[in-house]
């Protein structure tokens, strides 16, 4: 049974199809990997599927809820990182997950315990009393993960999210997206970093030009296309479907 059901996905910016007829499926508990170059199209499909864009053809249900006619349902179901999410810098990093959690409607006794959990996972150590303007990218990017995941969701999406990451900031999101899935958990890791991929997915979508090209497990990929590595892969996938053009990573 599959979490989250994708069939046939369309979306255009005026002349530009941003998302062609693409398809894929994810199983509960799975690390599934959206791969491609900036401007592939994986940012387009996240944000249909968190609810934030109407596709303008195709379906998809996460947790059987369709994105389309039930998004305020949908929404309690998932949690969003990118590398690109802002947090209010008067506000300390607690404060900031207090005011989230009561959007969740948690008291604030449920958000003290759940950010005592997230404290173990994410090492938010002085991020929780410090104010947010005088965060590190790092330091921020925690804050930002335990804000996405603090109403424990089924479904979290993960979209470029150690862009500007310094390498122990990297590290830690990196090993907290290993923690994350469970039997009730399932991710969607998008990235235009193949060795992340590598690292932390079963199986991958490799997406260019709006199009799915290849769907696969990690190893598959590599034997499909005789590689050593995904890097390698990706352009030999590339290649092949006649929709070779530069490639900017």
């Amino acid at each position: 049974m599959s979490v989250i059901e994708v069939q046939n996905l369309q979306k255009s910016f005026g002349t530009l199809k941003a998302v062609d007829n693409i398809s894929f499926h994810v199983s509960p508990g799975e690390i599934f990997g959206l791969l491609g170059p900036n401007g592939a199209g994986k940012t387009t499909t996240l944000r249909i599927l968190s609810t934030l864009l109407k596709a303008d053809g195709g379906t998809a249900t996460l947790n059987g809820l369709d994105v389309k006619k039930q998004s305020e349902e949908v929404r309690k179901t998932i949690g969003v990182v990118n590398g690109g999410m802002g947090l209010y810098d008067r506000l300390t990093g607690l404060e900031v997950l207090r005011y989230f959690g009561s959007l969740y409607s948690m008291s604030k006794v449920a958000v003290d315990k759940r950010v005592k959990d997230l404290d173990d996972l994410l090492h938010l150590g002085a991020t929780l009393n410090r104010r947010c303007g005088d965060f590190s990218t790092g330091m921020k990017q925690k804050i930002v993960i335990a804000r996405a995941v603090l109403h424990d969701p089924s479904i979290i999406f993960f979209d470029e999210a150690t862009n500007g990451l310094d390498v122990m900031a990297r590290r830690a999101v990196l090993d907290f997206v290993k923690q994350y899935p469970d039997g009730k958990r399932t991710v969607i890791y998008s990235t235009h970093i193949m060795n992340e991929v590598e690292e932390l997915c079963s199986r991958a979508a490799v997406i260019y030009g709006g199009k799915l090209i290849a769907e696969d497990t990690v190893t598959g990929l590599l034997e499909k296309t005789q590689t050593k590595n995904l890097e390698q892969a990706f352009f030999s996938l590339v290649e092949n479907s006649g929709l070779a053009k530069e490639v900017t990573l």
